[in-house]
């Protein structure tokens, strides 16, 4: 059994109407009928109610979603204002492990004067952030590699903004996720048998990549930054729901 809103989602996608119209109840032709129980046997095996809605809205942008790519989360959302309200007037910002091209894209529409480069190991996701850039007509560069490997040597020293949402579950738990999460890409959930593993390979290189001033925001999984805070000159910042969900660095006016 459905929870109603869900069942009102569906419906709205299967008749293509505002889902203010349905609550009432509504008449559906056999088409609509099919396809509405086609979506509810699909939820019901575990598929995520975005995928099946296929679109999610996402800071003021519009966002495909597929098995291609994470499902951002309200969370991330929350990053982008944390960010935007920390980094000034940023000439060069880098979004690592960018997925969809959810904080890339975000940020771009609020920083439109920006260089603005996203990249991913994964190339079908890259495919993704360059379908949601052309649905939003933002210019982003997209870059294919790991984390700061995929970046051209042009932009080292002269980061002003820097975002992450990466990999943070440990391998072992994989099994334990929900069964909608784990529809969603291993290679954006996964790790390595501590969970830190690319968080910490992103913080072991992240200053030789920041300008002077510059500011960098990473979301963590619950119960990692205290962990990282310890080893990593970084602050650990709260989530909308008081979890500890970013580690936020400041590099200095000399770059240290």
């Amino acid at each position: 059994m459905l929870p109603a809103h869900e069942v009102l989602r569906l419906l709205a996608v299967a008749t293509g109407r505002p889902i203010a119209e349905l609550k009432g109840g509504a008449d559906l032709t056999l088409e609509q009928r099919d396809r509405f129980e086609s979506l509810v046997s699909r939820r019901l095996g575990g598929e995520p109610l975005q995928y099946l809605e296929e679109w999610i809205p996402f800071a003021g942008i519009e966002l495909a979603v597929d098995r291609r790519a994470l499902i951002p989360r309200p969370e991330t959302e929350y990053l982008v204002e944390l960010a935007v309200a920390s980094a000034g007037e940023p000439l060069l910002i880098v979004d690592l492990c960018c997925g969809s091209g959810a904080l890339a894209l975000a940020l771009k529409r609020r920083f439109p004067d920006a260089r603005v480069l996203g990249s991913d190991i994964s190339s079908a996701a890259l495919e993704l952030a360059e379908a949601n850039a052309r649905r939003n007509q933002l210019a982003v560069e997209w870059k294919a590699g790991h984390l700061f490997g995929a970046l051209p040597g042009e932009v080292r020293g002269k980061v002003d903004l820097l975002v992450a949402n990466p990999p943070y579950v440990a391998n072992s738990d994989w099994a334990n996720l929900p069964v909608d999460v784990r529809w969603e890409p291993r290679v954006a959930l996964l790790a390595g048998d501590r969970g830190t593993e690319v968080i910490e390979s992103i913080l072991n290189d992240l200053a030789r990549w920041m300008s002077p001033g510059g500011m960098a925001w990473i979301e963590v999984g619950d119960g990692q930054a205290p962990m990282l805070t310890g080893s990593y000159p970084v602050t650990a910042i709260e989530d909308q729901y008081g979890v500890l969900r970013y580690l936020r660095l400041e590099v200095g006016p000399t770059g240290t």
